[in-house]
């Protein structure tokens, strides 16, 4: 009796996730156009003059979409640049979300296939979080395609600790996909505004952000399981390619938090801003993680000094 009991609750729960699929993906269609590269189709979002200066590039982190760093930067931004927004592979609208996908180098290369395929080159390119691996590595193997790079807390060396055990356990074999497709969601949506306002402390999340950010998509099995195995693999990514940051010729800004609880400044940003050749260290104040949505103004003024030294030495190198 028991065991079924076991097998109807399963049945029940997985019903529940197909239906929340459904409801979720109605609630935050996909913003943007489909580009397919080797191994997965990417959304992107085009906005903003198309020739003003160099395209701006905003790359979310974990357990997130494009709109993370739309609703702070990009709509701002697009006012006076070109600015591309992505969803990386298996977040959001994009697909591939295999183990083999699930590294900042992989990610880099089908990003950077995406801006061959818009002709944008070169780009400043902005990243948060994990995605600030993916953006060294992409300075690291494609340094033409990058005119500036901008790194808001940015997760560059290996760590003491993990990543949370279910994300250790989601991305196993089988008890992971099982796992997602049946608990994850029906929980997952009662515990989403807790785990957003830790990762904004000190700072107060804004009551509207899970909505705006369209964060509850995470929770469909497939980016689940995509943001499992993006979490799981870093350590070891960073581990490898922490060791060639000097090579790292690209003009760069490092901005985090002095209390960032989520990726320490002492462990990634201070280190990596000592590594690179070109780079400058931003510390703010009082700020944690989310440096885009606590002092946007500042990461803006940032972003777009990097945009007019890129313009100005285009006008050099031309004449």
């Amino acid at each position: 009796m028991f065991p079924v009991l076991i097998g109807a609750a399963f049945l029940i729960l997985a019903l529940a996730t197909q239906a929340g699929i459904v409801i979720f993906q109605r609630r935050f269609p996909a913003q943007g156009e489909a580009i397919e590269v080797t191994g997965a189709v990417l959304n992107v979002l085009d906005i903003g003059p198309k020739d003003a200066g160099p395209p701006i590039v905003l790359i979310h982190g974990a357990s997130s979409n494009l709109e993370a760093m739309r609703r702070p930067l990009g709509d701002r931004l697009a006012a006076n640049h070109r600015v591309i927004l992505i969803d990386r592979p298996g977040h959001g609208w994009s697909s591939g979300s295999s183990w083999e996908m699930s590294t900042p180098a992989a990610q880099a290369r089908m990003i950077g296939e995406a801006l061959r395929q818009l002709d944008l080159d070169p780009v400043i390119l902005v990243v948060h979080s994990w995605a600030g691996a993916l953006g060294a590595r992409m300075a690291i193997d494609d340094p033409p395609r990058l005119a500036g790079l901008v790194m808001l807390a940015p997760v560059a060396y290996p760590w003491s600790g993990g990543v949370g055990w279910y994300n250790e356990l989601v991305s196993k074999p089988v008890i992971g996909p099982l796992l997602a497709y049946t608990i994850t969601l029906p929980l997952g949506y009662f515990l989403t505004k807790r785990g957003a306002r830790g990762v904004f402390q000190p700072q107060v999340m804004p009551d509207d952000f899970v909505e705006r950010s369209a964060t509850p998509l995470l929770l469909r099995p497939r980016e689940f399981l995509a943001n499992a195995r993006d979490l799981v693999r870093l350590k070891q990514a960073v581990s490898e390619q922490a060791p060639r940051y000097p090579e790292i010729l690209t003009p760069t800004v490092v901005i985090s938090g002095d209390v960032d609880k989520t990726v320490s400044t002492n462990i990634h940003s201070r280190p990596l801003a000592a590594a690179v050749p070109n780079a400058r260290l931003v510390v703010l104040p009082g700020v944690g993680h989310v440096v885009q949505n606590a002092a946007t103004d500042v990461v803006i003024r940032e972003i777009e000094a990097l945009a007019g030294l890129s313009t100005s030495g285009a006008t050099a190198a031309a004449n």
